[in-house]
């Protein structure tokens, strides 16, 4: 399944304003499945999420927001202690050093609230724009962007969207295709296509439902 120059397979000129249409659709009750109960907590299940499935997440979280259930408790957490809590998230060790991290930074430099600004939050320990944009969409209603995960970076090659393979580059990409008023929309969408229709392991993409095909 080879496609000339990138090795992709491809919509060939289906705009991003069809491909939209179709997955809402498809999907139109996509949103994010991380359960928390405050800002905080949102910030740290987007951070254990990373290189790992939401539903994984989903699992370790209610045992920790139990343990710790306020910023405080995390500034003054035991890392260790900390550690064998989302060991099972992957990555368990860096992930405690950031989340304790800005748990310190939260308090003392946004006295104890999640900031509304993409430059604030990219401050934080753990950070990057895909993280911000989700904390961000979710927590305050801000969208700066689109929230690059796994599966929208894949999927946007997947669909011809985007030739890039960094994140960044990705998000202006679909930033350009997407109309703004849709931006926090895409992430779950796409998300939810991959999860349910074009998964990352080899399969026929031609029997997707977006109808994207091989080239040449």
């Amino acid at each position: 399944m080879r496609e000339k120059n990138n090795g992709l397979p491809h919509l060939g000129g289906v705009g991003g304003t069809t491909i939209l249409r179709k997955l809402k659709k498809l999907f139109p009750n996509a949103h994010m499945v991380l359960t928390y109960r405050n800002h905080w907590e949102l910030l740290v299940a987007v951070e254990l999420s990373a290189q790992c499935t939401d539903k994984k997440v989903n699992e370790v979280t209610p045992a920790l927001f139990a343990r710790y259930p306020t910023l405080a408790d995390y500034v003054k957490a035991d890392p260790r202690e900390f550690e064998r809590l989302i060991y099972q998230t992957g990555f368990y060790r860096n992930k405690t050093k950031n989340i304790l991290a800005a748990a310190k930074m939260v308090k003392e430099k946004f006295h104890g609230k999640i900031p509304k600004t993409m430059e604030e939050m990219l401050q934080i320990p753990g950070v990057a724009r895909k993280t911000a944009n989700v904390v961000l969409g979710n927590a305050h209603g801000v969208v700066e962007g689109i929230a690059v995960d796994t599966h929208v970076k894949r999927l946007a090659r997947v669909l011809g969207l985007s030739k890039e393979h960094n994140p960044n580059k990705i998000e202006r990409d679909l930033m350009e295709v997407f109309p703004e008023k849709d931006w926090f929309d895409v992430t779950y969408l796409l998300i939810e296509y991959g999860r349910k229709y074009c998964p990352a392991r080899k399969h026929d993409h031609t029997k997707c439902p977006l109808g994207h095909r091989t080239q040449g």
